[in-house]
């Protein structure tokens, strides 16, 4: 906590990773009057452009984490580590918390998101609703044995098969018919590669999103769940909150994010993916996919759309600080994520973007341009569903080169689609 008095200085969150999560802290960091020290991989990289204490180092090297959380130039160390990926060594966390630095979320948690053998074994612990699911043998012939068992109690014969490890955005998932559809991934175990587990192909009518915020203390926030829009496996949009959500449903996705999150002992902002299905008997059910132990993409229609936004809570909540309101500032919120443009700068678009959407919240990212990556997202807020996604989606068309309102078109490359993944 901030020290008073002539020499006060303030606290200093750590942050392990340089892309847009990263940046998106440093206005609400700047609000609190907190400082964040990021260390980021490359000194263009997202983040660097936007936070002026960037040491450049990776997530796997001892030295530079270490460093990041005490300079040895006189900086003041940080007062808490944290993350904005998963992809960090567990045992030099211990080690890290051993010695008196709070890491948040801490390993016992962060595995859970780092292996999906791990997680779903925990939550199916937890009792909560998991898709029907198996870890594979990591002998092939016993995997694909046990696969093909699996896919013959499968309707239609069919399933997904995941790398426990390394998979975002549509990478390291597939869905299969036949244990031949991942007779490269049955051998890469065998040389040394990520487990494979196999889930049930859930006959979802749509995704959802339970975004919850943890602190040390244990207070808990949520807020309304969203509908999260996927192409090519990765989210093209968010609506807040999901549209037509039963009251019933909104509050059982909620619960199972405070339940993940107080059972893995979450700190800090927890993404909890969910299928929502509808069951023989007509009812609603959700089903828990994927976990993020950080803020998420799902989360950016916060930064205008809630009182709180996600990264100014996650900052609250891995220093310990109460937690902030997380209504909703309107009925609707639409987030439309930039995914790749034909444009040499997504800057270029800027004029007719604001000049045709001045109600569209631009947040552009920094990055370089290629097909299919996250480059940036446009929230729009207002009262009439259908008007904000038009002019969300509408934007966000904009910068990527695409045709605008009444047949305008920015620096005029043809429509591109996505095709490339980009981490959330």
């Amino acid at each position: 906590m901030p020290v008073t008095g002539p020499h006060a200085t303030a606290p200093v969150v750590a942050v392990v990773g340089g892309g847009q999560l990263a940046r998106m802290m440093a206005p609400a960091a700047a609000e609190l009057g907190v400082g964040l020290r990021v260390l980021v991989e490359d000194p263009a990289s997202s983040a660097a452009q936007v936070v002026t204490d960037t040491p450049v180092g990776v997530a796997s090297d001892d030295a530079a984490i270490r460093a990041l959380i005490a300079p040895a130039d006189g900086r003041p160390a940080a007062a808490v580590l944290t993350f904005e990926h998963e992809h960090v060594p567990n045992v030099l966390l211990q080690d890290l918390i051993d010695h008196g630095t709070p890491v948040r979320p801490g390993p016992h948690a962060l595995v859970q998101a780092q292996d999906k053998i791990v997680m779903r074994r925990r939550l199916t612990e937890l009792g909560l609703p998991c898709p029907r699911w198996a870890a594979l043998p990591t002998d092939p012939a016993e995997a694909r044995e046990a696969l093909d068992a699996f896919l013959a109690e499968e309707d239609g014969h069919e399933a997904v098969v995941k790398t426990s490890r390394g998979g975002y955005d549509g990478k390291g998932v597939r869905v299969v018919s036949s244990s031949d559809d991942v007779t490269d991934w049955l051998q890469g175990v065998v040389d040394g590669g990520p487990a494979l587990l196999v889930e049930r192909k859930v006959p979802f009518v749509r995704e959802l999103a339970a975004l919850v915020a943890r602190r040390p203390s244990g207070e808990v926030r949520t807020w309304p769940v969203v509908e999260s829009v996927q192409r090519d496996g990765v989210c093209a949009e968010v609506v807040a909150p999901a549209p037509d959500l039963d009251p019933a449903v909104d509050e059982e996705a909620r619960r199972i994010a405070v339940a993940v999150a107080e059972g893995l002992d979450v700190t800090g902002v927890l993404a909890v993916e969910l299928f929502e299905t509808r069951e023989a008997d007509g009812s609603t059910a959700v089903w828990v996919n994927e976990l993020a132990m950080r803020p998420h993409n799902s989360g950016h229609w916060t930064i205008d759309g809630a009182v709180t936004s996600q990264f100014e809570q996650h900052l609250r909540a891995v220093l310990d600080l109460p937690l902030g309101d997380t209504t909703a500032r309107a009925p609707w919120t639409v987030m439309a994520n930039v995914l790749g443009s034909t444009l040499d700068a997504l800057t270029d678009a800027l004029p007719d973007v604001l000049a045709h959407y001045p109600e569209a919240r631009v947040n552009l990212y920094g990055k370089g341009i290629r097909p299919g990556r996250k480059l940036g997202h446009v929230n729009v807020s207002g009262t009439d569903l259908d008007e904000v996604r038009r002019r969300a989606l509408g934007a966000a068309a904009l910068l990527r080169g695409e045709a605008g309102p009444a047949g305008t078109a920015t620096a005029g490359a043809p429509t591109t689609t996505a095709t490339s993944k980009e981490h959330a």
